[in-house]
Formats: structure tokens, sequence, C-alpha cells
């Protein structure tokens, strides 16, 4: 009776010990699947190609599709010259500075400078597109049209320059290799395999460097207010009144905005 009672007693006493390893043994296989879960998400490789990490093979910018000659923002790139509250028009003389350099888009509003990989990538796509027709900014380098003119200003109105780069807008997707394996790949996209999503604004140029793209001269009839004249010699009110109609694109300003369209002929060297 004794010794049946004591192997009861041991059998009892494995399987107490089998039971309390057991979670232990299911904690030891959540360790390695939790430490494979390391893929790069889309936004993370944006930012790696950005910054260019040690643990990035290379970042490639692939092209899926482009247009050329598409339109960069709207920028005033001159003073405001007042003639406000004056019968006649005048004649004034405009410091004109535009300045275009390559950009790369990953999302809406968001541009970056991307990093040596990238950039390469980058600068061997415009390449690809740059020819006989297009010459094109390709690599970080800024260039610049500057010059000095003489223009109208209207009756009771404000004037200054706006400018508008013309740019080849190629599409794609970015593709990051890292040198070792994230969840089982070493390769990610972002945002996706074949999506035409990032953009590289690629500027055109004239054939002796500077910038191409459309000049104007807008004159905005000024406000019935009076208003005090700011520090550098422009009136502040008619800096706020002007604020809307320097975002506006060529003839969309509206009924008190004049624009004249300005040659490039006539102020870049050929």
């Amino acid at each position: 009776m004794t010794r049946a009672g004591s192997s009861r007693n041991h059998r009892s006493k494995k399987k107490r010990i089998t039971l309390m390893l057991a979670p232990l043994a299911a904690l030891a296989v959540v360790v390695p699947l939790m430490a494979q879960a390391g893929a790069a998400t889309p936004s993370e490789v944006a930012a790696d190609c950005q910054s260019d990490p040690a643990t990035l093979e290379k970042c490639e910018f692939v092209d899926v599709q482009f247009k050329r000659n598409s339109l960069g923002p709207n920028e005033r790139v001159s003073s405001i010259s007042d003639n406000c509250g004056i019968d006649s028009t005048a004649t004034k003389t405009f410091a004109v500075t535009a300045s275009v350099s390559r950009q790369i888009q990953i999302e809406t509003g968001r541009v970056i400078d991307g990093g040596i990989t990238l950039g390469e990538s980058v600068g061997a796509i415009g390449g690809k597109f740059t020819d006989q027709t297009f010459n094109l900014t390709s690599d970080t380098k800024t260039s610049t049209l500057t010059f000095s003119r003489t223009d109208t200003v209207l009756a009771n109105s404000t004037a200054f320059f706006m400018w508008s780069a013309k740019r080849t807008d190629v599409s794609g997707f970015l593709k990051a290799t890292y040198k070792e394996a994230q969840d089982g790949q070493t390769v990610f996209f972002s945002p996706s395999e074949g999506a035409a999503t990032v953009h590289v604004f690629y500027p055109q140029l004239l054939k002796d460097g500077t910038p191409d793209g459309r000049l104007w001269l807008r004159n905005v009839a000024c406000a019935a207010t009076t208003s005090t004249t700011s520090d550098d010699g422009n009136v502040a009110s008619l800096r706020d009144a002007a604020s809307d109609a320097e975002q506006a694109g060529f003839g969309e300003g509206g009924s008190t905005v004049t624009d004249v369209e300005i040659p490039l002929s006539e102020v870049a060297p050929q």
C-alpha cells in the first residue's frame, strides 16, 4: 500500500513540473517571433533614403512616368513698388532674382534633400531625361536668374514680378536595399512597388544655364485705405493687400490684378 501511494505521488510531482515548464516554453517561442517583426514601413524607407544610415546598402528612385514643362509654384521674385494714390503711371526699376533647384517630394507638401545613394540615383534619372531640347538641373546645384529691369507701374497700383519655373516632373517610387534581412527580406518600397506618387522635379534650363519658366509683371490695384510705411520703404498694408495676389497664377489674380508676361529673351542671355 505504501509503495503504491509513493508511486502515485511521484507521477503527480512529474506532472506538476511539466505544467510549470509549459509557459516558459511558450514564452521562448514568442521572443523570436517578435524579434523577426522588423519589416521597414514606407515612412521608414523614405526616412532612411534621406538620412542614408549604415544599415542601408542603397536607395534608388525608380521612375514610372514623367511630364515636361510642368510649372512650379507661383512666386514673387522682386520687391513691391508703390504707386498708390497717384493718378498717372510711373516708371520703376525692379531688381529680380529667381532661383531653382532639384526637389524630391515624397508626399504632398513634404520635400526632402535625399541621402548620398538616393541623390546618385535621382541624378542618374535626371540625366536620362536630358536631351538636346531639354537641359535639366539633375544635381543639387541651384540655378539663378538675376536681372534689373525698368517697367511701368499703373496708376494707383502696386507692382512686382512673378515667376513660375518650368520643370520636368518625374514620378515613381523609392526602392531601398538593406544590408541585413528584415522579416526575411532586404528590399522594401515607399510607398509601394510600381507607385507613381514620389515626385522628383528637375528644373529646365535655358542654353546659358539660367532657369526656364514663366515671368510676368503684376500690377495690383491699391485698396482705398490709408496705410503706414514700413522700414524697408514699402507700405505695410499694401503687402497685406497684395499677399493673395502673390499666390495666384498668371492671369488668375482677378479683376484688380493686371499681368503682363515678359519673354525670357528680353532678360536672360541666349
